[in-house]
């Protein structure tokens, strides 16, 4: 089939192929956008379309199983978000927590960063110079400021919290 044979088939054909798809599939968006899709695969196998004498068929059949591979994943993903839902009750964080995130935020980004991969993630300073790509003495730098902030801004804070009582 040639390109110009291919623009006619196109045109003959595109929207009784999207009605049909339309009864189908009972969705109308859905049908135009599986039979522009399997005319996308037709357009680079139009050599191969006409051997038969049915591309029509052929367009016909790659646009339902389109359908189709859609309706699959679509399920999948349900189930996975269903059998993956988030618990029906989740804590709020602690007065505790919301202290040491506030005092967090306020370290620079390369400590945070590095007191999170270490006391978090469990890391070593060597696994966090291989994931950082920064010296061990930096690391160790960081680690060190950044524990010598929190400790002055937790102690400030639990000063205050004492006053106030």
């Amino acid at each position: 089939m040639t390109v110009e044979e291919f623009e006619e088939f196109y045109v003959r054909t595109v929207a009784p192929l999207t009605g049909q798809l339309y009864v189908m599939l009972g969705d109308l968006h859905e049908a135009q956008d599986v039979v522009q899709e399997a005319f996308v695969k037709g357009w680079s196998r139009r050599g191969q379309l006409d051997r038969d004498g049915r591309p029509e068929a052929w367009i016909r059949t790659v646009a339902w199983r389109l359908a189709v591979s859609r309706w699959r994943f679509r399920r999948r993903t349900a189930d996975a978000w269903r059998r993956g839902a988030a618990p029906s009750h989740v804590e709020a964080p602690g007065p505790d927590q919301v202290v040491l995130v506030d005092a967090l935020r306020e370290l620079p980004a390369q400590q945070r960063r590095t007191l999170t991969l270490h006391y978090l993630c469990d890391l070593t300073v060597e696994q966090i110079v291989g994931e950082t790509g920064q010296s061990p003495s930096t690391v160790k730098t960081h680690l060190a400021r950044g524990r010598a902030a929190l400790a002055d801004r937790l102690h400030d804070l639990r000063f205050e919290e004492a006053r106030d009582v």
